[in-house]
């Protein structure tokens, strides 16, 4: 039985490693196999992604998981150090820390997605329409992509969350207003290289409209700088909702966000100095692991990159 389960093994290597696919699907899965046979062998890339994974297990678990209720208040114990009931202490209210950063993940992974299927999307559209029919619509587009690119990328977020009024809807909302422009620039880029290529030429020969040919042949190839870019901006869009929470602009009390711990913690940093360092532990290790999966998977999509 484990060798016919080895040999059943062997021979689906063979067939995902051959130089000579019989078909679309044996090639696509063939690339995708290769791909993360190199991704594999980067170590601090599956460290990455092994952080990253950790975090979306944390949040679909976070129940289970959690020792206390996230807002279950205890002033008998309030500001009580890492200890046995408690791993990581209590904060100003008595509240578990460690049950709030487990909570404090699901914040964290839904701005993470929300900002990661809004904002490259739309660069995306954005680059590729202006790169792809040039003249006064690339001139417009870029423009208007130069002028949020001038304003740094909290500033901006902090106008516009402004502007709403503090919440966690509003933080996404402007998180992700403020991230499109360098996707949209990358897209553009990737369109100016590709838009004169004989297989474009041979697609509008044959009658294909320009939506046709930007959604259909130039959009494929542009998906794959834009992951890499995404992965690689993930922990900057962490670090942007938790300033605007420590700013008291994004998550509103009693929500477990990482940023409005810390700023919940300021005023004791030096005594009680647990109830900021384990958000900001929290906030440092899913931003490393989001920067380390985005290196490996740029060494993988986009080698010539190096």
């Amino acid at each position: 039985m484990n060798g016919r389960a080895m040999n059943g093994g062997s021979t689906w290597r063979a067939w995902l490693s051959t130089d000579t696919p019989q078909s679309r699907m044996q090639a696509r899965l063939g690339r995708a196999w290769s791909g993360w046979l190199a991704f594999r062998r980067n170590r601090l890339a599956m460290a990455g992604l092994l952080i990253v994974l950790g975090l979306v297990v944390v949040a679909a678990l976070a129940p289970l998981l959690a020792p206390y209720h996230p807002y279950e208040q205890d002033l008998a114990n309030r500001l009580q150090p890492p200890g046995a009931l408690h791993w990581l202490g209590t904060d100003s209210f008595g509240r578990d820390i460690l049950s709030r950063l487990i909570h404090g993940a699901r914040l964290t992974l839904m701005i993470v997605a929300l900002v990661a299927a809004t904002a490259p999307v739309v660069g995306l559209l954005i680059g590729t329409v202006a790169g792809y029919l040039g003249g006064w619509v690339d001139a417009v587009l870029m423009r208007i992509t130069d002028i949020f690119l001038a304003f740094p990328k909290l500033i901006l977020a902090l106008a516009f969350v402004a502007a709403l009024g503090p919440g966690i809807e509003n933080a996404v909302i402007a998180i992700a207003i403020t991230s499109w422009p360098p996707y949209a620039r990358i897209a553009r880029a990737e369109t100016l290289t590709i838009r004169r290529a004989d297989f474009i030429s041979a697609a509008r020969l044959q009658g294909a409209s320009s939506a046709r040919i930007i959604l259909g042949h130039i959009v494929p190839l542009c998906v794959a700088s834009l992951i890499v870019r995404v992965t690689l901006d993930m922990a900057g869009v962490i670090l942007t909702a938790a300033g605007l929470g420590f700013l008291g602009l994004g998550a509103q009390p009693p929500l477990p966000e990482w940023g409005a711990m810390i700023a919940a913690g300021r005023q004791n940093v030096l005594e009680q100095w647990w109830v900021a360092a384990m958000p900001g532990l929290a906030i440092f290790v899913v931003s490393l692991g989001f920067n380390l999966l985005g290196d490996g998977l740029r060494d993988v999509l986009d080698p010539k990159g190096d």
